[in-house]
């Protein structure tokens, strides 16, 4: 589908440019999605902000937990765009393997890949969060033997914050990234399940 509302294209005014330095970190272009930001640029201010925060070690939950929940967050919305550029940057950073990808793209807690209770507990409240926009009781109490409750409100707020970006790149059809994996990629080849 095209998109509906095109990412800036350089050159860029000197004041973008500086801001899309800020918000890759790297010597790398920017990504679609912070050029479809920077055609707002107080908007893009304030996001980096936050995001820089999210994807910090300043963040109370690790490389491993953060990457569970936004992989499994960007599935559950059907961003394959940003789920594409998470595990293209950070899947082996994190230690996901091909069954744990697949199975935070297309599977369930349940699946036998996922031998760690932190793991399971991750996708159980992503999960949560997503279809009942809530945690119940029972998980609530898993949590809490688990993580602190600094680390869940970072998780929620984790969680929360892909949603944001999921419903910005699917609502404006933002493409994949060149090089990103698609959801069908990790697919497993006997299931006929579809993501989230």
């Amino acid at each position: 589908m095209p998109e509906r509302v095109t990412p800036l294209q350089p050159p860029y005014a000197p004041e973008t440019a500086a801001l899309l330095r800020r918000m890759m970190a790297t010597d790398e272009d920017p990504i679609a999605l912070f050029r479809l930001y920077a055609r707002h640029r107080q908007l893009a201010e304030a996001l980096h902000g936050w995001g820089s925060y999210q994807l910090s070690r300043r963040i109370g939950l690790g490389l491993r937990d953060r990457e569970l929940v936004i992989d499994r967050t960007c599935a559950r919305c059907g961003c394959e765009y940003e789920w594409g550029v998470h595990i293209a940057r950070f899947a082996q950073r994190a230690g996901l393997t091909a069954a744990q990808i697949s199975s935070l793209t297309h599977g369930t807690s349940a699946d036998p890949c996922w031998t760690a209770e932190r793991d399971r507990l991750l996708l159980d409240a992503t999960d949560a969060l997503h279809t009942h926009h809530d945690i119940d009781d029972a998980l609530w109490t898993r949590l809490g033997a688990e993580f602190t409750p600094e680390q869940l409100l970072d998780l929620f707020m984790l969680c929360g914050w892909y949603h944001a970006i999921s419903y910005t790149a699917r609502a404006t059809r933002l493409p994949p990234e060149p090089g990103s994996p698609h959801f069908d990629d990790v697919r497993p080849a006997a299931s006929g399940r579809a993501p989230g």
